[in-house]
C-alpha cells in the first residue's frame, strides 16, 4: 500500500498527488512512468512521473479525470492509500549532448514535459517552452515552466490567456525566424504532436514525441501499447512501455495511433459515468 502525502487540484479536471514510494523515487528519471491500481479490484493504469523527491521518498503524479479509475483516484485524500504503485518503467528521455531545446506541451501533457524541462535547465541547457491549453481555466504549471525556461510562450485556443492560437503558431514563427534547436520534445494529444512534427519537418529539426497508448502490464508482454513506426521505408512494430515512451516523431504512424486510441472512448466514458454515479449514491 502506498500513502498519499499531498493532494492538489490543478484545475477542474486535473489532480496532482504526491505518493510515498521511496524505491521508485530513488530511481525514476524524467520521461519514465509508473503503473498503479487504486484498489484490489481496480484496473492498471500508466501515469508519467511528474517529479520526485528522493529525500522525502515521494513521487509526484498528475492525472486528468477521464475514466472510471481516474475518477476513483481523484476521490482519494491525503493520508489515504492506493493499492499498487509499480515503477519506474520505460526508457528515460535522452538528454545528453543537448544544448538548445524547445519543449512543446499540450494540456495535461505539460505534466510530462515539465520534469524534462527542469532536468534540461539543471544541466545548463537553453530551454524554450511552449505550453498550450483550450482556455484559461485549464492552465496548469505555468510558474513551474517559467522557473526552468529561458523563454516561455503560453497559448490558449480561445485567447482567454497568454497568446491566441495553438502551440504550432509560435513554433513556426521561431523556426521561420531562424531559431535552431538541437531537439524539439513534444508531449500532449496525438493530434498536437502530429502537427508539431509536421511544422518542424521543413526545417529538419529533430522531434521527440512521448507516446501514451493503452497499457496493461507495462512489460511488453500484452502488446496493448504497440505502435507502428516507418523506419527507412519499412513498417516496424514497437511497444511504448519498453521501447518508449519516447520516439522519433518523424517515424510514428500518428493516424494509426489515433485510430487505436479512439477504440475505447465509449467504454471510458461509460466507466466514468458509472463511477461518478457510485460516489453520488455514497454521498446521498
Amino acid at each position: 500500500m502506498y500513502r498519499i502525502v499531498e493532494k492538489k487540484i490543478l484545475n477542474p479536471t486535473v489532480v496532482q498527488l504526491q505518493i510515498e514510494a521511496p524505491l521508485v523515487a530513488n530511481k525514476a528519471k524524467p520521461g519514465q512512468f509508473i503503473i498503479l491500481r487504486v484498489d484490489e479490484s481496480g484496473e492498471r493504469i500508466p501515469l508519467t512521473v511528474a517529479g520526485t523527491n528522493k529525500e522525502a521518498g515521494t513521487v509526484k503524479i498528475i492525472f486528468q479525470i477521464v475514466g472510471g479509475t481516474t475518477e476513483k483516484l481523484s476521490h482519494k485524500e491525503e493520508g489515504d492509500y492506493i493499492q499498487d504503485f509499480v515503477g519506474p518503467l520505460g526508457v528515460a528521455t535522452h538528454l545528453d549532448g543537448l544544448k538548445k531545446v524547445c519543449i512543446v506541451g499540450g494540456g495535461v501533457g505539460c505534466a510530462i514535459a515539465m520534469p524534462i524541462a527542469e532536468a534540461l535547465h539543471a544541466r545548463g541547457v537553453e530551454v524554450t517552452s511552449i505550453i498550450g491549453f483550450r482556455n484559461k481555466d485549464l492552465l496548469i504549471l505555468e510558474d513551474e515552466f517559467r522557473a526552468c525556461s529561458n523563454t516561455l510562450r503560453v497559448m490558449t485556443d480561445d485567447g482567454s490567456y497568454g497568446e491566441h492560437g495553438n502551440v504550432t503558431v509560435p513554433l513556426k514563427e521561431m523556426l521561420e525566424a531562424g531559431e535552431k534547436f538541437d531537439m524539439i520534445i513534444t508531449i500532449g494529444p496525438l493530434i498536437m504532436m502530429k502537427f508539431v512534427t509536421l511544422t518542424a519537418k521543413p526545417f529538419g529539426t529533430p522531434v521527440t514525441v512521448s507516446m501514451n497508448p493503452i497499457m496493461i502490464d507495462g512489460t511488453g508482454m500484452c502488446g496493448g501499447c504497440r505502435l507502428t513506426l516507418n523506419v527507412d521505408g519499412k513498417k516496424v512494430t514497437k511497444f511504448a512501455c519498453v521501447d518508449g515512451p519516447d520516439f522519433n516523431g518523424y517515424e510514428v504512424d500518428f493516424d494509426e495511433a489515433m485510430s487505436r486510441g479512439r477504440m475505447y472512448f465509449d467504454f471510458e466514458r461509460h466507466a466514468h459515468e458509472e463511477t461518478c454515479n457510485l460516489f453520488k449514491k455514497e454521498v446521498q
